[in-house]
Order: structure tokens, then C-alpha cells, then sequence
């Protein structure tokens, strides 16, 4: 199934996508939110996906999401607990900035409120200069996780995937010394979706195709198959430092193509720079820089 939230940032309402991919179901009369205690509870997800296979799901007359016309989609999971982030995790992306493969997860942390729409407004920081874009797969934890033993344990807590952009502004990141966190936790630096996918649709999270373009021009182009560390060892591994719960997200590194890792002068974003992104399956971002 493919979950969304749509409407006012802060008033969202729960909605299925039907499978014609224009056609949105209302989910209120069933459900109060798309998070993590909905993904807990089988029963519930169950009465969602008899719902939609029955036709009784009302339709959201809204037109359709995304488009012109249509309602604003919001981030697909609400009330976020935490935003678990891998650095370095493909080896090409290393290879370009220079940086040894990592023998174990790079792990730091973006906060929940960084999360934003997929097509909301990202804003530059103020004294911003090295803002940058990364198109990473986000898995969305559907099972208490706690010391998993296998790769296989780790992919069964999973309980969907969607697109994140994993905005960063590499001086506060890099030059300003402590840290990565302080370049990772803008504003408006995670958008977040369109959608939710359950896991039941993704059956091999290693086999998917990212893409990045800023101002029309490709600049990602890559895919799971190249991550150093696959999703299910990065749950199991995180969970043995830290305790994953129902809604947590684990965003799981960016392939190549970063500005920076590009030749000087670096193509870093500024405002009203135009950046798209989409994960083969998980569906499409767009977003439209300003200034903070």
C-alpha cells in the first residue's frame, strides 16, 4: 500500500493512493494518522488493505496529489520519534569525497522537526554557502527492533520505505568543527515522502534506483545494490546500540554525485534553485530553494 498525509503543514489527514496512482482514498473514517502506532498494528493495516480491495474507501476530491490543483502532500509518517542517519554508506559516494569505506555504520542524527513535506519549501541557511543535496532511501521501523541478531530479523522490523532528501550544508557540517549534526539539522533539511510504501511491496530494498536532478541538469543517478551497508544489517546494527521503536526512520546514506564531490567551483545550491528526486517505486520529490 502506499500511505500519504495530505493537507494544511500541521493538519494533515491519513489517505491510501489507489493503484491508478492519481486516485486518493480517505483514510479518517478508519485511522487517525499515518505513524508508527498504525504500523504496530497488523489488524489495522489489515482493515485498511480490505478497505481499499473492496472499493468502500471514500475518494478525497482534492485532485490529484502533487499536481496542479491539488492538495499539498505532507510528510508520510507523523509524529517521527527519532531520524537515525548513515553517512558514507555507498561506495561510490566515499570513492568521491575522498573517504576511506567505512568498516561499520557512520552513524548521526537528524531531529524530527527538520521533517517537511516532499514538495514544501527548502530554505538556505543564513551565512550558507556549501548547501547540498542527497536523495536517500528512508526505512520506517514497524517493529520494536532491540539487539536483532540477523539481516533477516533486521528487514522483518521494517515497516515501509519512502524518499528522503537529506539536505546538508557542508562548512557547518565539515569546517566548523564538533560534530556533523550541526550541518544536518536545519530547517526544512528532511523532506520526506510522497509516500509511504509498506515493506510488502519493496521485496528486495537492495534493487532500487535513485535519481537527483537540480535545475533539469542529472546529477545522482545510482541504486541500493551499491550501499556498503544493506538495510536489514543497518537495523540490526543500530539496534544494538540504541532501541528502534515504530515510526523511528533510519535514512540510509546517498549514492554519488553530491556537489560535494564535484570539481571546483562546486555547484552548490542557492536560492530558487529547482531540485527533483525519485526512488524507483517510492514515487517523486520537488522542492524550490529560498533564503532562510
Amino acid at each position: 500500500m502506499k500511505l500519504l498525509r495530505v493537507g494544511a503543514a500541521g493538519a494533515e489527514r491519513p489517505a491510501l493512493l489507489d493503484p491508478d496512482g492519481t486516485t486518493l482514498r480517505d483514510l479518517s473514517g478508519l485511522v487517525t494518522d499515518i505513524d508508527g502506532a498504525l504500523l504496530a498494528d497488523p489488524s489495522a493495516l489489515e482493515r485498511i488493505a480490505s478497505a481499499a480491495a473492496s472499493g468502500e474507501l471514500p475518494v478525497l476530491d482534492t485532485g490529484v496529489p502533487g499536481g496542479t490543483g491539488g492538495p499539498r502532500v505532507g510528510p508520510p509518517l507523523g509524529r517521527i520519534g527519532k531520524i537515525v542517519c548513515i553517512g558514507l554508506n555507498y561506495h561510490d559516494h566515499a570513492a568521491e569525497t575522498g573517504a576511506e569505506i567505512p568498516t561499520e555504520p557512520i552513524i548521526f542524527f537528524k531531529a524530527p522537526d527538520t521533517v517537511v513535506g516532499p514538495e514544501d519549501t527548502v530554505l538556505v541557511p543564513r551565512g550558507s554557502v556549501k548547501t547540498d543535496w542527497e536523495v536517500e532511501l528512508a526505512v520506517v521501523i514497524g517493529r520494536t527492533a532491540r539487539y536483532l541478531d540477523s539481516v533477516e530479523e533486521g528487514l522483518a522490523h521494517v515497516g515501509g520505505y519512502a524518499i528522503s532528501h537529506d539536505v546538508s550544508e557542508r562548512a557547518f557540517q565539515i569546517e566548523r568543527g564538533g560534530t556533523w549534526d550541526k550541518g544536518k539539522n536545519c530547517e526544512t533539511f528532511n523532506p520526506l515522502g510522497p509516500w509511504l510504501v509498506t515493506a510488502d511491496e519493496v521485496p528486495d530494498p537492495q534493487a532500487l534506483s535513485l535519481r537527483l536532478w537540480v535545475n533539469g541538469e542529472l546529477q545522482q543517478d545510482g541504486t541500493t545494490a551499491r550501499q556498503i551497508f544493506g538495510v536489514g544489517e543497518l537495523v540490526r546494527y543500530v539496534s544494538q546500540f540504541m532501541t528502534l521503536y515504530p515510526g523511528d526512520v533510519i535514512n540510509t546514506g546517498t549514492p554519488a554525485g553530491v556537489a560535494l564531490g564535484k570539481p571546483e567551483p562546486k555547484p552548490f545550491l542557492r536560492a530558487g534553485d529547482v531540485v527533483e528526486l525519485e526512488i524507483g517505486g517510492l514515487g517523486r520529490q520537488r522542492q524550490v530553494l529560498a533564503d532562510a
